[in-house]
């Protein structure tokens, strides 16, 4: 069975498209990847089965030498979870939004993982948002099936404020690893904001 995902997407719309037009003096070189412009797309991550992650960019290019793909101008970044049963565990065929991408640019590589310097989560069932700084040397990392890494990020959200370095979090809004030495973070027990259907609210 193909693998469905942005690299299919790429291949049926992008090679088969560009290619067709590519005027015959074109040199080897610039025929190892596409370039498409305007694209929207849907990736199904192989190691995260019940996610899809829904994106439009500017302009997308792929290089299958490197095995990445590279967005830029990217807007509507989202990740959707399959719904399923909870007597049966079926998918219903049904999505929910889970959490936004705000980034300018994205590299994707072949195990679907993304890669970016700057970026912002907003987790929608915990109301939080967390922007997210790395460098050339250490991106911002967003790995399927296990969560999101920076070297620094700032917490905003209605229970849990802070900043945070060596940041590793799951979509769960699990903190697995950080530098403890070097963040803080500022419960806000007596908050009368609340996160309600993804929005925050306040009163009782």
């Amino acid at each position: 069975m193909p693998r469905a995902g942005l690299y299919a997407l790429l291949v049926i719309l992008g090679f088969a498209l560009l290619f067709a037009f590519l005027p015959s003096g074109t040199t080897a070189g610039s025929q190892t990847g596409a370039t498409l412009s305007g694209v929207k797309f849907r990736l199904y991550p192989s190691r995260d089965e019940d996610a899809v992650w829904s994106f439009a960019a500017q302009q997308v290019t792929s290089d299958p030498v490197a095995g990445e793909t590279h967005l830029t101008g990217l807007s509507g970044g989202q990740r959707l979870v399959k719904q399923r049963d909870p007597k049966t565990n079926a998918l219903t065929g049904r999505q929910t939004l889970d959490a936004r991408l705000d980034t300018q640019d994205l590299t994707i590589d072949d195990q679907d993982n993304m890669t970016t310097r700057q970026a912002k989560i907003t987790l929608v069932n915990e109301c939080a948002d967390i922007d997210l700084r790395g460098t050339p040397d250490s991106p911002v990392k967003i790995e399927q099936g296990q969560g999101f890494s920076a070297p620094v990020a700032e917490l905003s959200s209605p229970l849990l404020s802070g900043h945070i370095e060596n940041l590793r979090m799951t979509f769960g809004f699990s903190i697995e690893e950080s530098d403890p030495a070097h963040s803080n973070f500022t419960s806000n027990l007596d908050t009368t904001e609340r996160c309600v259907n993804g929005k925050r609210v306040t009163g009782t």
